[in-house]
């Protein structure tokens, strides 16, 4: 821990300066053991690797324990140096002794007062100095943060070498799994009794892979459980573990000797063991072992960890929860954690942090019956099952002084826990029946974070549940204005929804999640129903999204070291009838550039619920929380598309296309593209006729498929195309341009198998020499609103969500072109403007200008953050007639006649015919004001036909629109040769 600390730094400034106060009598002596503990604190938040500082720091001794003033602990919860303060009255060196005679470490612990300094290191004193020299401070502190005890050199020097040989030791018990199948009779016969009962409890799905994961699992792992909580028969007492002991024995008996294989560990579980000895109380070595399997898994499984998104809860976070859960069941239910009847569930527990400290708010007397009935868990992998039966076994032997095995716990699938009846045991196919048939009150916990697969090819992906996506599809997704509705895949809404159902009547759902079903479009469904599904919603939102706000660190501002925000969720249901329910949500978070560390301090002061002063939030009439609407003549402006019926200007809309493949399907080159595709749809062919050939089960063809990113990319709709036989043919027919990016046009093959998610495009774009033009634009808060033109496809992009809005459709095959502008929006253009001679065309140019005008994007920003565009009726009464973006000079010399200069205004009494004329600017009490100033023009072509209107010498309503309409570029991007094509 490294350090290299200078008089002039500012907290060793800052330490001086308190100092003195002190001899000046203007401070008190409590003030520079503060100091100096900050002094500690930053040291050790700069450190390498970094420490934090815990306060009062317990360490037990086998008869007694002691509380030293701070430790610095690393990420894994081990003390790497000690500090404990003296008042300046006390004789500091008769007081070091009597410490240390009380049991005192000796290894790196300092000594101070205000004046003075003694530091040991292996048991002797190497430093006592006077500190009235800032150069005597940086020294004893640099040799404290320089020292590194011999059993931390040997826990760090393994750890690095960990995640080198798990992987190698995993192999070689995976391959001789392999070999013992082929020639071990009883093996094969002992696996497969064990892969049949696995599939029943965890996943019908659930490949021989996976299985042969969690032996090996077992067999890497099962010493660490039995020594670091001296508990040599937990592979005997434990349900799960004693029937994968059947296997492995059976593994064993002939080509792996177990203890001559697990030797090559010998050095890591030593220093595991001797660094485990160095946590000395239950919670210590809770968190030690919680980093250690997280370091495993990423070590042996960093696809596993991230299907399922292994991410632990911090103390402080369990804590608040725990304390808030207990305060709402006494405030608003009159009971307690403790109360007969209250069952609680954690359905994702992880390590068990929730179990092990919610049975600490229960009375010893109540713990008993608590423990044998009432306290549920589940966990679908089999690592933290193991560590949450020790974490909970234990911290229950710590309360009742004996060991019994906890019988709440159930190594299932939260989300799928039907017909599950015979698994291992009878008693473990009771505890699972037992679960089910219970009233649950209380649902806690932290569910997997993982929304999607990153890759295809990694065959990785979250099992599908139909029942439960179905309770989405037909609640929070039905009630969702949004048009991409992809973010409800996230297991964390899963988790929302399930729990909502399954608390029944009443009850409480306390989760912490990612927050981004806060803000997000596609949860404005969701955060509906959480308003009809509970009477009292609290969020605390500990912020932390680094990928909306870029100047976030991850490893520094989340409180999980992630990349999306997170906030705690606590939902409340009374037993009233939903007609009756009238939701009150309250709100607070904490600062955005708070560090983790000052984030959890923060959670520690609140203690719970009651200590946070909430915000109550108000939902608007679109179901946002946190974001407003934004300006609230919005919903009266046209709308460009509507789900609901036919009354908007574009009938058709479509998302950009998804490639999945773009390596494969883009190219800045058509030759490189044509050798790329022709290359793909050879492999992909070949895989089609030896799936064919091989005549396999669905089921198995992730397993089949040839996973390399180099020779293939899959995705769910290339392997549906395979499971139907459909081969590819490479043709240049299928070679068109597309806007890869904004002003970033290549090549791509368009094709509907090579393409994952082709959109309307086969009707925007059927050809090549399809003539069309389309507006292209994204909205959200991800990207800075844009909207360009377009005669190409146009993609997805990487976030997602972008539109287009063509203004012909086609038929497939090319034929039957329609306009896309509804007779419906000609109607009220028309109308609104008096002018019959108004035409789609105009419409759509004048669409175009009006997304351009800055004073639109500047008014409707919030609301263009969270849905499609609306288009306002331009109006020229008691506005500013502003047209220097007119497409040609007369135009602009014609509106010189009317405004000298840009400030200039002009009125009109012209009434307004249809809804509302909403403007550009802003209201007044003359009417309202509208700048008809066009000034951004990205795609302003060279070819750009005149435009022969020009406006009257005082502008009306209809001028201002047609300077709009003129202020649009008329022949961007349109090459075909089409006539009717403008």
């Amino acid at each position: 821990m490294s350090l290299d600390l200078k008089p002039s730094h500012a907290s060793v400034k800052a330490y001086y300066d308190t100092l003195h106060q002190f001899e000046l009598y203007i401070d008190h002596e409590g003030a520079v053991r503060s100091a100096f503990q900050d002094l500690l604190a930053k040291c050790g938040g700069k450190a390498k690797p970094p420490l934090t500082l815990v306060p009062e720091y317990r360490i037990e001794r086998a008869r007694s324990s002691v509380i030293v003033d701070g430790a610095l602990v690393d990420l894994y919860h081990l003390p790497h140096g000690y500090w404990e303060a003296k008042d300046e009255k006390d004789d500091l060196a008769r007081e070091v002794e009597r410490k240390l005679d009380k049991g005192y470490p000796r290894d790196n612990i300092i000594f101070q007062a205000p004046e003075r300094a003694i530091l040991y290191q292996s048991g002797a004193r190497i430093f006592d100095e006077n500190l009235t020299r800032p150069e005597a401070l940086v020294s004893v502190v640099n040799q404290f943060f320089d020292y590194k005890a011999p059993h931390i050199q040997e826990w760090e020097e393994a750890v690095r070498d960990f995640s080198e040989r798990i992987p190698e030791l995993a192999a070689a018990v995976t391959k001789t799994i392999d070999e013992e199948k082929k020639r071990n009779p009883a093996f094969v016969r002992s696996f497969k009794d064990f892969y049949a009962l696995c599939k029943q409890a965890i996943n019908p799905n659930l490949s021989e892979e996976a299985v042969e994961r969690m032996l090996v699992q077992h067999l890497l792992t099962e010493r660490i459980f039995r020594k670091i909580f001296d508990n040599p028969d937990f592979t005997r007492r434990n349900v799960v573990a004693a029937e994968i002991e059947k296997v492995v024995a059976e593994l064993t008996k002939r080509s792996l000797n177990r203890d001559d294989f697990l030797r090559n560990l010998e050095r890591f579980y030593r220093a595991i063991e001797r660094s485990a000895e160095e946590t000395t109380n239950f919670s210590e070595k809770q968190a030690f072992l919680n980093k250690v399997y997280e370091r495993f898994f990423q070590g042996y499984s960093p696809k596993e960890a991230d299907t399922h998104g292994i991410v632990y809860t911090p103390q402080p976070i369990v804590n608040f929860m725990v304390r808030s859960v207990e305060e709402i069941l006494q405030k608003e239910f009159g009971r307690s954690l403790g109360d007969k009847g209250v069952h609680i569930l954690d359905p994702f527990v992880g390590t068990g942090n929730f179990i092990v400290r919610m049975m600490q708010e229960i009375k010893t007397t109540d713990l008993p019956y608590k423990y044998e009935n009432e306290l549920h868990c589940n966990e679908v992998m089999l690592l933290p099952y193991y560590i949450a039966s020790m974490n909970i076994e234990h911290a229950y032997f710590d309360r009742a002084g004996e060991y019994k095995p906890f019988p709440g716990i159930c190594l299932v699938d939260t989300f799928d826990m039907r017909a599950q009846s015979t698994f291992f045991t009878e008693a473990k196919t009771t505890r699972i029946e037992a679960q089910s048939r219970q009233e649950i009150f209380v649902v806690i916990g932290n569910p997997p974070y993982n929304a999607w697969q990153v890759n295809e090819n990694d065959n990785n992906k979250n099992r599908k549940y139909e029942a439960l996506n179905e309770r989405i599809s037909e609640t929070y997704a039905k009630s969702s204005r949004a048009t991409n509705k992809s973010a409800l895949s996230d297991p964390y809404v899963k988790a929302i929804r399930w729990a909502s159902d399954r608390i029944k009547q009443e009850g409480v759902v306390a989760f912490v999640t990612n927050s981004g079903f806060l803000e997000a479009l596609a949860a404005d469904g969701m955060r509906m129903h959480l308003s009809r599904d509970f009477d009292e919603v609290y969020i605390v939102d500990l912020g932390g999204n680094v990928r909306k706000n870029p100047k976030l660190s991850g490893t520094t501002h989340n409180v999980f070291g992630i990349q999306v925000g997170v906030s705690i969720n606590l939902f409340v249901r009374h037993n009233v009838a939903a007609e009756d329910r009238q939701c009150r949500i309250r709100y607070a978070s904490a600062d955005e550039f708070w560090t983790r560390t000052r984030k959890y301090a923060w959670l520690d002061g609140l203690r719970a619920a009651s200590g946070v002063e909430w915000t109550v939030i108000k939902p608007d009439g679109r179901n946002n929380w946190l974001q407003r609407s934004g300006s609230a003549d919005f919903g009266s402006l046209v709308p460009l598309a509507s789900e609901e019926n036919a009354d908007a200007v574009f009938a058709t809309i479509s998302n950009g296309v998804q490639t999945n493949r773009d390596a494969w399907v883009y190219n800045f080159s058509r030759g490189e593209l044509s050798k790329n595709v022709e290359r793909l749809s050879a492999l992909y062919n070949q895989q089609v006729r030896e799936w064919k050939d091989r005549g396999s089960d669905p089921k198995e063809l992730d397993s089949f498929v040839d996973a390399d990113d180099m020779h293939i990319k899959w995705s769910s709709r290339l392997k549906e195309r395979l499971l139907l036989g459909r081969t590819v043919s490479f043709t240049g027919q299928r070679v068109r341009s597309a806007l890869y990016r904004p002003f970033c046009k290549q090549f791509m093959y368009f094709d509907d198998t090579l393409v994952h998610r082709p959109g309307q495009f086969p009707r925007i774009l059927p050809g090549p020499d399809s003539g069309n033009l389309l507006i292209w634009l994204k909205i959200g808060g991800d990207w800075p609103f844009f909207a360009l033109t377009s005669n190409v496809i146009t993609d997805q992009l990487p976030q997602g969500g972008s539109q287009c809005f063509p203004f012909y459709t086609y038929a497939e095959d090319g034929t039957n072109r329609r306009e896309n502008i509804t007779d419906w929006a000609l109607e009220q253009f028309r109308a609104h403007y008096s002018d019959p001679s108004i035409t789609k065309w105009d419409i759509l140019h004048y669409i175009y200008a009006v997304l351009h005008h800055p004073e639109y994007r500047q008014r409707y920003a919030a609301n263009l953050r969270r849905e499609l565009p609306r288009i306002p009726f331009v109006s020229a009464s008691g506005a500013k007639a502003q047209v220097e973006g007119a497409p040609n000079a007369a135009l602009k010399h014609r509106s010189s006649t009317v405004t000298s200069s840009r400030s200039s205004t002009v009125t009109s009494s012209r009434p307004s015919t249809v809804t509302s004329s909403s403007s550009m600017l802003t209201s007044s009490n003359d009417g309202v004001r509208v700048g008809a100033s066009v000034e951004e023009r990205p795609f302003r072509a060279a070819s750009e036909q005149e435009d022969s209107r020009a406006l009257a010498p005082v502008p009306s309503d209809l001028d201002v629109f047609h300077a709009f309409v003129s202020a649009s570029p008329k022949s961007m991007y349109i090459t075909s040769s089409n006539p009717n094509t403008r």
